[in-house]
């Protein structure tokens, strides 16, 4: 019986040891995976973080700091038959926070805040800030402007349009040549009044058209001031 009891009492001790054997080599194997992982994920920020840097550094949109002095534009107008100014040249696209001097008034394009300025039909009343209505520029929007020599009627009218027509804005703008001007991205022509057949014609072919760096972007949801 002795005998029997010791058999017993040994096999025990020695399952109970394998136990114990097994569960130091899983915490073992714990332990490695635990630390493979934590390698997997810092080396994974880490590479992430390179990419990050270098697509900020080349692509064309990102946002840069700095005085802001100019607009990263290059070329001139030039006027087709119908009137329609054209830049012709480059029209830099990177997201700044500072002002921005633009070659043109008002201006068709260039660098500009990264934040659009609502464009689905507002009618501002008055001046808005240039770098947010480039962005909307950017998005498909055609801008009309109009100086204090405009006739009332003529601004009614075209305020009208605007309201009805999702992406595009309107607000006063002195600085520029004509009492009354529409602009899209790299576009830019002068109407005579409200009805100007060039009126519908411009916005027929600039709202949303080809010449958008970004068609479909939203033109809600920017700023309104």
């Amino acid at each position: 019986m002795g005998s029997g009891n010791n058999s017993s009492t040994a096999a025990r001790k020695a399952h109970m040891d394998e136990m114990r054997r097994a569960e130091r080599a899983r915490e073992r194997r714990n332990r490695i995976l635990v630390i493979a992982g934590a390698v997997v994920v810092v080396a994974a920020l880490a590479v992430g973080g390179v990419v990050l840097v270098n697509a900020r550094g080349d692509g064309k949109d990102s946002t840069a700091s700095g005085d802001g002095k100019g607009s990263g534009d290059s070329g001139h107008f030039t006027a087709g038959e119908d009137g329609v100014k054209t830049w012709s040249g480059k029209l830099a696209r990177t997201h700044v926070t500072t002002k921005v001097s633009y070659p043109m008034h008002p201006p068709v394009g260039g660098d500009h805040n990264p934040v659009w300025l609502n464009c689905n039909g507002e009618v501002y009343t008055k001046a808005v800030p240039e770098e947010n209505a480039v962005h909307s520029l950017e998005h498909g929007a055609v801008w009309v402007t109009y100086t204090g020599k405009a006739q009332k009627a003529d601004v009614d009218a075209l305020a009208a349009k605007v309201r009805k027509t999702p992406y595009s804005l309107m607000s006063p703008y002195e600085n520029q040549d004509a009492p009354l001007l529409l602009s899209a991205w790299g576009h830019q022509v002068a109407v005579k009044s409200a009805q100007d057949p060039e009126v519908d014609k411009f916005f027929e072919t600039y709202v949303q058209g080809q010449q958008t760096p970004e068609p479909g972007a939203s033109c809600t949801g920017g700023v309104m001031k």
